[in-house]
């Protein structure tokens, strides 16, 4: 098949790119960002409509995994209308688009679309409540995604990994900031589902070759809270877990509001696909397997100076 990812520059967009490489024919969409990149790349704004189309009319996709996203909250709460354009305009573009040339459209959204009152995890049945602009957008963006395109895919995540420029997730964080040796805060108050970026990759691959539709988590298949989260990098990458301190979120200075509980039921995916969830700790033997082998240099190696 071949795939086109829009935001193929961000975590998930080049994980997702190197993983897809391996059965499919992969084409990126990016702004610049990406140099030598193993597979094609379009270099052009994706605010551009006209260009997009172009490109999807040059590429003939069968599958596009949209990546492209303003996803640092507190980017958001200052620059709300670039994320309205990018969370919610640019989805239902896309969405639009694919629907009218037959090509498979995957929309990823995110976890913190709800409000983190519930004592239980989160089924795609439950009402979203967003607690910040990002969140606001991106469930903005859901509900344009399916309006545009009834078939589409929209996925729910929460990722870690390596990245380009190799500070775009929480693992990178704390793996960072701990071999360096400072101190640094891990929120006791927020529960997550985190779940290595190559296998939520590999999980929307499976997802579009079952030929899925409609709205899924995907999520880890474990919930903990973000303290716990440092202390496992810790203990696996062989760094002080003493340097982590446990802290309650609503002591930080994050402007954006954080939803205390993104604990997400993997039932429906798991039963679509017809199989368990990969655990939290074989996502994490990877992520450290990669960083033994050189995997985040190989990665940052693609990125323009």
């Amino acid at each position: 098949m071949r795939l086109l990812i829009p935001g193929a520059s961000g975590l998930l967009g080049i994980n997702l790119a190197m993983e897809a490489m391996r059965e499919h024919e992969v084409i990126g969409v990016d702004r610049g960002k990406l140099k030598s990149a193993p597979f094609r790349v379009f270099s052009t704004n994706t605010l551009n409509r006209a260009a997009i189309e172009s490109i999807l009319d040059d590429a003939q996709p069968d599958w596009l995994i949209n990546c492209a996203a303003l996803a640092n909250l507190e980017e958001c709460e200052e620059h709300p209308e670039l994320a309205t354009v990018l969370n919610v305009d640019l989805p239902a573009q896309l969405a639009n688009a694919c629907a009218e040339r037959s090509i498979r459209f995957v929309h990823i959204s995110t976890d913190s679309v709800f409000d983190g009152e519930k004592d239980d995890a989160y089924t795609e049945e439950d009402v979203p409540n967003p607690l910040s602009l990002y969140s606001q957008t991106k469930l903005d963006g859901e509900h344009a995604t399916f309006s545009e395109n009834p078939n589409a895919i929209v996925a729910r995540v929460n990722m870690f990994g390596w990245s380009l420029p190799g500070r775009r997730s929480l693992g990178e964080f704390f793996v960072n900031n701990l071999n360096e040796g400072k101190n640094v805060n891990g929120f006791t108050d927020v529960l997550f589902c985190p779940m290595l970026v190559n296998v939520t990759a590999r999980l929307l691959l499976k997802m579009l070759e079952k030929n899925l539709s409609g709205l899924y988590h995907v999520v880890g298949a474990q919930a903990m809270n973000k303290y716990q989260f440092g202390r496992e990098i810790a203990r696996t990458f062989g760094l002080r877990e003493s340097l982590i301190a446990p802290k309650s979120v609503e002591a930080s200075e994050l402007t954006a509001k954080r939803s205390h509980n993104l604990w997400l039921s993997t039932h429906k995916l798991s039963t679509d696909l017809g199989h368990e969830i990969p655990s939290f700790s074989t996502g994490l033997a990877e992520f450290y397997t990669q960083f033994q082998q050189g995997y985040p240099q190989k990665i940052r190696s693609y990125q323009q100076a």
